[in-house]
């Protein structure tokens, strides 16, 4: 015979403090959990959105980023002239790219962080059709000339439309900002690579990839066909949202595992308190608790109500915790990029999934801290209570 759930609930307001406590401790573990997983859900989404399943970046065989690769401009021709890549008035839709990082000054402290400076085509633009200019223009061509993301033109010092910034020596006027739909590239700076590449002091033949536009999605196969097949390139093709799916990857686990380990910590905690409180239940019962036997109520009725009342504590701590999470949504950080040693902004994304895997966590904590209390308190001797009444 079960015992009413009402009665498991009115044992919980009878002893409020330590309920409180246990509740506390499961809200603050989830919490944490939850917001470490949104913290590297956020960092990957914002890597993913970079990419294009209509684009391809070509890069030197055996780079593991743009930043280690190189590709000379006679292989970029061929690159471009390619099966597969899409054309438009101009020519071939391709963005021939240089990245170096450049340490500016942020805002808020003034102290430097690095910013990677992206050279780009004319023609990128028509590559990555989510990026719009939302301020000012777009560069010309041979000038140094700036158009800054979003996250850039807000957070950095000097890179406000019109204003003129220092690297590389060199000094650069903002003619534009764009916004490229939250991702990775609204943390970048844009230029011409050629300009860039001479004031660095690079060979102007010299590129690190090449972004090209698909004809469509299935022609990336034509396209990697034709390239590996050439003997006059050594390169590896790969569709640009697949490329930064892998960019996303390591600090991605990095975050993961930080946050099971701190998580887990905590859970400890919180599972030794639910303990405590629980054993304090049975002890304070155990009178309570042979009545329940005496009057019919089996050894699996009285272990369940013990563990429905952990499980009800762990649920209102992991309601609680998620609830805590819930403001971070879409607020902006940032974090290193060890890919390319920049600084990276983007946004906690708590979805319905990471809360879901909160609550659990919650009633997994909640089961390991309710189930030895109920055990001792289903194997109490009922003759020995009941001569104590």
């Amino acid at each position: 015979m079960a015992i009413p759930l009402g009665y498991t609930l009115h044992s919980l307001r009878a002893r409020w403090m330590s309920t409180i406590v246990a509740v506390l401790g499961i809200a603050g573990t989830v919490g944490v959990f939850v917001a470490m997983l949104a913290m590297a859900r956020g960092f990957e989404a914002t890597l993913v959105a970079s990419g294009s399943p209509q684009n391809a970046l070509i890069r030197r065989a055996g780079a593991t980023s743009e930043m280690d690769s190189l590709v000379q401009l006679e292989q970029v021709r061929i690159v471009e002239d390619a099966p597969g890549v899409a054309r438009g008035s101009h020519g071939p839709l391709a963005s021939r790219e240089v990245v170096v990082i450049a340490a500016l000054p942020l805002k808020r402290t003034g102290t430097d962080a690095n910013v990677q400076v992206r050279g780009v085509s004319a023609a990128v633009l028509s590559v990555r059709d989510s990026v719009r200019i939302v301020a000012g223009r777009f560069i010309q061509p041979g000038l140094n000339e700036l158009v800054v993301g979003k996250n850039v033109a807000a957070s950095y010092a000097g890179f406000e439309l019109g204003r003129t910034a220092q690297f590389g020596g060199a000094a650069w006027t903002v003619v534009g900002v764009f916004d490229a739909g939250n991702s990775a590239f609204d943390s970048e700076v844009w230029c011409d690579g050629s300009v860039l590449n001479q004031v660095y002091q690079r060979p102007r033949n010299l590129f690190q990839s090449v972004t090209v536009r698909l004809g469509s999605p299935a022609a990336l196969a034509s396209l990697k066909d034709a390239l590996l097949a050439d003997p006059r390139l050594t390169v590896q093709v790969d569709r640009e949202i697949e490329y930064y799916a892998k960019q996303s990857k390591q600090l991605t686990t990095l975050i993961l595992v930080l946050g099971t380990m701190v998580a887990a910590v905590m859970g400890v905690g919180a599972i030794f308190g639910a303990l405590n409180t629980m054993y304090s239940a049975v002890a304070e019962r155990s009178r309570e608790i042979a009545t329940l036997r005496a009057l019919g109520f089996g050894v699996g009725g009285v272990a369940a109500a013990f563990i429905v009342e952990a499980l009800c504590l762990a649920l209102v701590g992991g309601l609680l915790g998620c609830a805590a999470v819930l403001p971070l949504n879409g607020l902006t950080t940032g974090t290193m990029n060890w890919q390319t040693f920049s600084h990276l902004a983007f946004a906690f994304s708590v979805t319905p999934p990471l809360l879901l895997a909160g609550l659990g966590f919650a009633l997994v904590m909640g089961l390991l801290g309710g189930v030895p209390p109920a055990l001792r308190a289903a194997r109490q001797p009922v003759a020995a209570a009941l001569r104590e009444l």
